[in-house]
């Protein structure tokens, strides 16, 4: 788990209410307080609820779901998909091209070839990179608002929803938290993408979250607190394996084929957790020069690099 969470303890005034469930293989949490426990319940359960619909929205691993329909057959015929699927990945696009490929929708033939679509990872051949890169990229992404479809202009291409779907289902379990009434909530995904919504009972500041050392997981690298605001980390600790005295990160470059290196982790906190989710990617890829030069405003952005010292700071 790439940040530590405290659950603060009920007030004499206020009920807590904590559950989880797996879905899109990550364990998603929902720590809330409110006045009254069975309307606090019913909330907690429909944001839950929430996560489960978009798991079967956009699962990769199941061959019913919406966006498995694309990989199958969008290489051969345009797809139509439903209207809330053709924003999230018109939206995708806009930060593919934004980030200039450093995050990519279309980096699944990638993902496959190293061995991270279902395993731990194993290192390609050459000319396995060179094939996996010639089907990756979302410039062989074509949309259609008009009939909202999703082509591809060649087979083989598979967008995948990593970097994506933990981001997305957590913006929309705090929406429908708030649809219910609820505005003192801590939401997190595989405790690397977590939104505060309000802040807690014992703490005005926010949500107190502590960002792991990514040399030394028992230690903290820095301690926020989110109020709301979301945050999320991609460190190249989370996944990994080794091949010839050399450790290879899930974290991967569409534009080289091959995993990123140089940075250890990097914490993104944004208004939202798609966009935290999102550029955490290409912050972490490109590195901390190219992050001062392109974050938002709005963004805070915490760097660990991958050196002896292991630096730890947040970006100016």
């Amino acid at each position: 788990m790439a940040l530590s969470l405290a659950w603060p303890a009920a007030s004499a005034e206020l009920v807590r209410v904590e559950k989880s469930l797996e879905a899109m293989g990550s364990t998603f949490g929902v720590v809330a307080y409110g006045s009254d426990r069975p309307s606090l319940e019913a909330a907690v359960d429909a944001a839950l609820g929430e996560a489960q619909r978009l798991d079967r929205m956009l699962s990769n691993y199941l061959p019913e779901s919406e966006w498995s329909e694309i990989n199958r057959h969008a290489g051969i015929r345009p797809v139509v998909v439903s209207a809330e699927l053709f924003q999230l990945i018109a939206d995708c696009m806009r930060h593919s091209q934004q980030s200039g490929g450093a995050f990519d929708i279309a980096v699944g033939p990638l993902m496959k070839a190293w061995g991270f679509y279902r395993g731990e990872g194993g290192l390609p051949t050459s000319a396995e990179i060179r094939n996996a890169l010639a089907r990756t990229g979302y410039r062989h992404v074509r949309l259609d608002p008009a009939a909202h479809t999703v082509q591809f202009d060649r087979t083989g291409v598979e967008l995948d929803p990593g970097g994506i779907g933990k981001g997305y289902a957590v913006d929309r379990m705090v929406e429908v938290l708030k649809e219910r009434g609820v505005n003192m909530a801590l939401v997190s995904a595989a405790g690397s993408s977590v939104y505060g919504l309000g802040a807690p009972p014992d703490e005005p500041q926010g949500w107190r979250v502590v960002i792991r050392s990514p040399k030394d997981g028992k230690q903290p690298a820095a301690v926020v607190f989110l109020k709301n605001e979301s945050l999320s980390t991609s460190g190249s600790y989370e996944k990994f394996f080794w091949a010839g005295g050399r450790r290879y990160s899930h974290i991967m470059d569409p534009r080289t084929g091959y995993p990123a290196r140089g940075t250890a982790s990097v914490s993104v906190l944004a208004p939202r957790t798609i966009d935290s989710e999102v550029w955490a990617k290409p912050y972490f890829i490109n590195g901390r020069a190219w992050t001062a030069a392109h974050k938002p405003e709005e963004f805070r952005v915490f760097i660990c690099e991958d050196t002896k010292e292991q630096t730890c700071t947040w970006v100016r």
